[in-house]
């Protein structure tokens, strides 16, 4: 029997629909939020997109990747909130921009610079890239709750690591007081303010300011500790900010 309004790309009906979602970018995290959940179930894999559906305590949760880049993000959130999404957390890696922030750190975002093609394709850029305020409080309650070293402030999303200014733009926005730089937050919160869908971005810092980006995303890959436990972090701040958001409706 086929699935009731089956979303084309992430494969995913309303029989699988939870209230909230969990947005990793690489498909392996989707394996390792299964860790922290019950009565798992996996629903598909097709393309970027991995998703599955648990219980955090008592809590229905998904956990949807996304890929990498503002445009495989926003089919998420839109297809996500076709079959009834409500809540959408991304779970993330980023590069920092400021000295103080050190590998693992999380960067919970109060707001995105819009650098990127996706979110303009939406609508223009004077329309502001911001979280939804009481879930990104349930953010910060939970990182405290549970002593993880995080930042609050800006982001810059963009679309390339490989241009031929990088070291430029990031040295502009880091004046800027920007805190790190990703590539799907603002197209996240565009979208998802345009929907009506409560959204959050939680990054573990890969890269630090004064890092190289190919050492340091190598060995986040490799699984090297300090990001791995930023990982461990984030995920675990994200599911209990669901569950204390979940708490006050």
């Amino acid at each position: 029997m086929g699935k009731t309004n089956l979303q084309p790309h992430i494969r995913c009906g309303n029989e699988d629909s939870a209230r909230y979602a969990i947005l990793p970018g690489d498909p392996k995290r989707v394996d390792r939020i299964k860790e922290y959940l019950t009565d798992v179930r996996d629903i598909d894999f097709n393309r970027e997109y991995k998703s599955i559906r648990g219980v955090y305590k008592g809590v229905d949760v998904m956990a949807v990747s996304t890929g990498i880049g503002g445009t495989s993000t926003g089919i998420a959130v839109e297809e996500l909130h076709n079959i009834g999404v409500e809540t959408m957390i991304r779970i993330g890696s980023c590069g920092a921009l400021q000295p103080e922030i050190k590998l693992g750190d999380l960067i919970l975002i109060n707001g995105a610079v819009r650098d990127d093609g996706a979110s303009k394709a939406y609508i223009d850029s004077i329309y502001p890239a911001v979280p939804d305020t009481q879930l990104l409080v349930c953010t910060m309650e939970a990182a405290e709750d549970n002593k993880f070293r995080f930042h609050v402030g800006k982001a810059r999303s963009h679309d390339s690591f490989y241009t031929d200014e990088e070291d430029e733009i990031d040295k502009f926005w880091a004046s800027k007081g920007i805190l790190g730089a990703d590539m799907e937050t603002s197209a996240l919160f565009v979208i998802g303010g345009l929907r009506k869908v409560r959204t959050a971005s939680i990054l573990n810092t890969v890269v630090e300011s004064s890092g190289g980006l190919e050492n340091g995303i190598n060995s986040y890959v490799n699984g090297e500790s300090l990001t791995k436990i930023g990982e461990e972090h984030e995920i675990i701040t994200a599911l209990e900010a669901i569950y204390k958001i979940n708490k006050k409706e």
